[in-house]
Order: structure tokens, then sequence, then C-alpha cells
């Protein structure tokens, strides 16, 4: 009877420290702290842009619709909630990503915009917002690959037997991840032409 117990206790220890549970646990934090990182350089992203929009608005206020396109984009932005939790709802993760490439988009344009105006090239503020926000693209860029891993690593734990099991015994499913918007349009090699 007593070698009964003492191997139903060991097959039920070597079981649970293979289950996985701890391993969700490290990865589900690692992905949070990652998602935390993507929101916190998203947000010093937002917070230049009122700076560089009535920094531009004074010297080019005909671009009104550029200037708007972004001040639009930024409320979208703005306006969800972004949370932990963003990244386990599919539809509000896509939502986030779409509103954050408006963004990247609008002010794309904006400092395309900003080329037809030397002097505004020339002034030390714009200058110095144009350093700030490509310096902050960089950090969005570096925040995302961190998020892309770590969701890589607890997706792949969630799909791996025998951590599955434990996967679906807690109902831990995979993360949504980003994605490129239109896969096609960069898929192919752009033409140059030299006139």
């Amino acid at each position: 009877m007593r070698k009964l117990v003492t191997v139903f206790l060991l097959t039920a220890t070597l079981a649970l420290s293979g289950c996985g549970y701890n391993t969700f646990q490290t990865q589900d934090e690692q992905v949070t702290a990652s998602w935390s990182e993507v929101i916190n350089q998203y947000q010093r992203r937002a917070d230049l842009v009122p700076n560089l929009v009535s920094t531009v608005k004074g010297y080019a206020s005909h671009e009104k619709e550029v200037l708007e396109a972004v001040t639009i984009a930024r409320s979208k932005v703005g306006g969800i909630q972004a949370t932990p939790e963003l990244v386990n709802d599919e539809k509000a993760f896509a939502k986030f990503q779409a509103a954050q490439g408006e963004l990247t988009s609008a002010l794309s344009r904006l400092l395309v915009v900003s080329e037809n105006y030397p002097q505004l090239k020339a002034d030390a503020n714009f200058r110095d917002l144009q350093a700030q926000l490509e310096g902050t693209e960089n950090r969005i860029t570096v925040a995302r690959n961190r998020y892309i891993k770590s969701v890589q690593d607890y997706n792949v734990t969630v799909r791996s037997f025998p951590s599955n099991l434990t996967a679906m015994m807690f109902s831990y499913k995979a993360k949504p991840n980003f994605s490129v918007e239109n896969e096609k349009a960069i898929s192919s090699a752009p033409k140059v032409e030299f006139n």
C-alpha cells in the first residue's frame, strides 16, 4: 500500500511539474509587460502630435486638410481604451491597430507637406519635434518587436503538447499579434524609374 501511495505521489508530482501552468503565468506576464511598453510608446507619439500640428499650423495654415487628418487620427487613437485585456480580444486589437495605422499615415502626410515649407524645416522647434517623432517611431518598432516575440512564445506554449492540455483546462487562448495591413501591396517590389 505504501509503495502504491509513493508511486501515485511521484506520478502526480511529475505530471504537475510538466503541465506548463507556471510557464503560462510567466509568459502571460511577459506579454502584458511588452504590451504596456507598446502602449507607452504610442502614448508618447500621441503626446507629440499636438505640438507638431501647432508648429506646422503656424507655417502651413492653408494645409488645413492634412492638419485635420492628423487631429482626427489622434482623437481616434485616444478614443480606444488601451488596456492589458485588449490583447485578448482580436476585434478590439484590430481596431486599435487600425487607429494607430491611421495616425502613422496622417503623420507621414504631415511630414511630406512640411517639405514644401523651407522656413518650417529651418524652425528649431519643428526639427526638434521631428527628431523626437522619429525616435519615438523607432521605439515603437522595438516595443512592437518585443511584444511580437512575447506573443509568439506564449502562443507556441498554448499550442504545444502537453501544455496545450493545460491551456484547454484553464481556457488559455492564443493571443492576437500585430499584422501587416496590406500584405499584397508590400509583397511586390516598387517600380523605380529615372526620367
